[in-house]
């Protein structure tokens, strides 16, 4: 069982790491950098890391974040426990001002997620999943909105579709993807096809709202652990697209193989 305290400030970083983001997102200065992949970094990027780190730091889990300094595997293979923490998931999307983008934080234990929150700072929607308990959601306006959270939030999932319904990438969809889908047409007649920015693609899987996600593009761990914590919270499946075992974390290189996440109804 996880603690309270942790579960309470988990929740608490990840709605001040999006007000934080929300400050950046309503000026005009984004202040936009090219990091080392030359993917984008913003101010609120920047913003958002330290509001979130201020609050799991009074823990002694210690923290992978994005924005953080690289940790070496040598140092991080003798963790039991670990945050993975991206302060704004969907930098582009933020960029685009398209609003699909993301505060991602996940309590790992054993290289599995037991702990998943996204947050969605432009609607201010809270997804949270933990292990043995459930997945749910809820509209987090002010911090008064955490009170009583598994008791005032909606379980996951909260809706199914009529059809096969994929969700991919809104910036990366894939050659690779594109064939996935093609495959599940012929299997099981044309899907109905959605587009999404960052984490919410799992969370669209998790609340019932899509069937399957396959990712079959470069992700980092703190693109999906959070996701995956609620996905897995929710009942759903994520897997790996080449041996179909468990997406897990905390490995010596931190990029993700290809993977696919289902819910309950449908399987691969």
């Amino acid at each position: 069982m996880i603690d309270k305290n942790i579960f309470n400030d988990a929740v608490k970083a990840a709605v001040l790491g999006g007000h934080a983001i929300m400050e950046v997102y309503e000026s005009a200065n984004f202040e936009v950098e090219q990091k080392g992949d030359n993917s984008p970094l913003t101010l609120a990027d920047r913003k958002a890391h330290e509001a979130i780190v201020a609050i799991l730091e009074q823990h002694p889990i210690p923290i992978l974040s994005e924005e953080g300094k690289s940790i070496p595997y040598e140092t991080r293979k003798s963790w039991k426990q670990m945050w993975i923490v991206d302060p704004l998931d969907g930098t582009k999307e933020f960029i685009k001002r398209n609003g699909e983008f993301t505060v991602n934080i996940a309590l790992v234990e054993g290289g599995v997620p037991i702990l998943g929150i996204i947050y969605v700072p432009v609607t201010k929607l809270l997804y949270f999943g933990v292990q043995g308990v459930g997945a749910f959601q809820k509209e987090i306006q002010n911090l008064d909105d955490l009170s009583d959270l598994m008791q005032t939030s909606a379980a996951l999932p909260i809706s199914t579709t009529n059809t096969i319904t994929v969700v991919g990438s809104r910036s990366h969809m894939s050659p690779e993807t594109e064939a996935f889908v093609a495959q599940l047409a012929e299997q099981h007649g044309a899907p109905e096809v959605a587009s999404m920015g960052s984490s919410l693609k799992i969370c669209l899987v998790a609340s019932g709202k899509a069937d399957i996600y396959p990712r079959f593009a470069p992700t980092m761990e703190w693109d999906t652990a959070a996701g995956q914590g609620i996905a897995l919270a929710a009942g759903c499946d994520v897997i790996r697209a080449d041996d179909r075992s468990p997406l897990l974390y905390n490995k010596e290189n931190l990029l993700n193989p290809w993977f696919i996440v289902t819910n309950k109804r449908f399987s691969c």
